[in-house]
């Protein structure tokens, strides 16, 4: 799993970096004093569980954490045991008092791993396995089948992505870094945090836009370069 650290003193941070480098499934992408540095960083990579401090500067680590996916997993940190009923209004997985022991901090991330295998799980029973060009996804009850080159683009929503086809839109539980796993390289490209288009699609652009049909869809500054390297140039060498 990658995890980030997130927490306003340095001590504290170099405390659950320590912890998190002895065990080997953990893989440390980050470390941030601030929550805004952090939903910046979330932006263009994948975060799947964070180390958060409640009490920081700015904005708080209970309201940061309202504003991340269920698929991304939070287990608090902090001095402060008053605040442990309020984390789990949030859904977090634990709630460590710092100073943090071993013991403690393996037992919460034990406990983050095994839901996050049933996440994993959960979004792959909503996708059957791809053929070469199409593939079944679920949604209200039953399965529709998909042909690659029919979706137009996928938009992230918290915990589900929309397929956007042509004259139909299809909604289905599952992140958009395991759609975009699923999909072909060749023919989609992630644009923002919560965009994929197919590029067979794309009408026009600029520096900031795509433009597909009627839909204008914003290019990310984190992704800005990955679509004019990957995309654009490629069109000029065809």
């Amino acid at each position: 799993m990658n995890c980030i650290i997130v927490d306003d003193e340095p001590l504290a941070r170099e405390a659950i970096e320590i912890l998190v480098k002895e065990i080997p499934y953990l893989e440390l992408a980050g470390t941030f004093n601030n929550a805004s540095s952090a939903a910046w960083f979330m932006d263009g990579h994948t975060v799947d569980l964070i180390f958060l401090d409640i009490q920081m500067p700015g904005i708080t680590g209970m309201d940061f954490a309202k504003t991340i996916s269920r698929s991304t997993l939070i287990i608090f940190t902090t001095a402060y045991s008053e605040y442990a009923l309020d984390s789990y209004e949030v859904d977090a997985i634990d709630y460590l008092i710092k100073p943090v022991e071993p013991e403690r901090f393996r037992k919460a991330v034990d406990k983050a791993f095994s839901y996050h295998s049933l996440l994993l799980q959960e979004e792959k029973e909503n996708i059957e396995p791809a053929a070469d060009n199409y593939f079944f996804v679920k949604s209200d009850r039953k399965y529709f089948k998909v042909n690659f080159k029919d979706i137009l683009f996928v938009e992230g929503l918290k915990d589900y992505v929309i397929l956007q086809l042509e004259k139909q839109r299809i909604i289905t539980r599952m992140n958009l870094k395991a759609m975009y796993e699923l999909l072909p390289k060749s023919l989609f490209l992630r644009v923002n945090k919560s965009y994929i288009v197919n590029t067979t699609h794309i009408e026009a652009f600029d520096n900031n836009d795509i433009f597909i049909k009627t839909y204008e869809i914003a290019i990310g500054s984190s992704y800005r370069d990955i679509f004019f390297k990957d995309f654009v140039t490629r069109k000029r060498k065809e």
